[in-house]
């Protein structure tokens, strides 16, 4: 059966937050049909040029979760 893949699933694809199976499938769709790729490229390139972003709480924030996961009276008093 032919799958017709909408630009949510290529972008899942990208991110890898697709399951092993229909991860294969698209993978084959891709090099199967000319149309699919070309728009893989499109995002897999726009996907690179994003920044890559990390967020870290500070280390006060730690030790509040940490002080409120021990006693949360505690931390809020």
């Amino acid at each position: 059966m032919k799958q017709a893949y909408t630009d949510e699933k290529i972008i899942q694809f990208i991110y890898g937050e697709c399951d092993i199976l229909e991860r294969f499938e698209i993978l084959d769709a891709i090099e199967n049909n000319a149309f699919l790729k070309d728009a893989y490229k499109s995002y897999l390139d726009a996907y690179h040029m994003l920044p890559k972003v990390k967020f870290t709480p500070s280390r006060k924030t730690l030790e509040n979760i940490l002080k409120y996961s021990t006693d949360p009276c505690e931390a809020q008093c």
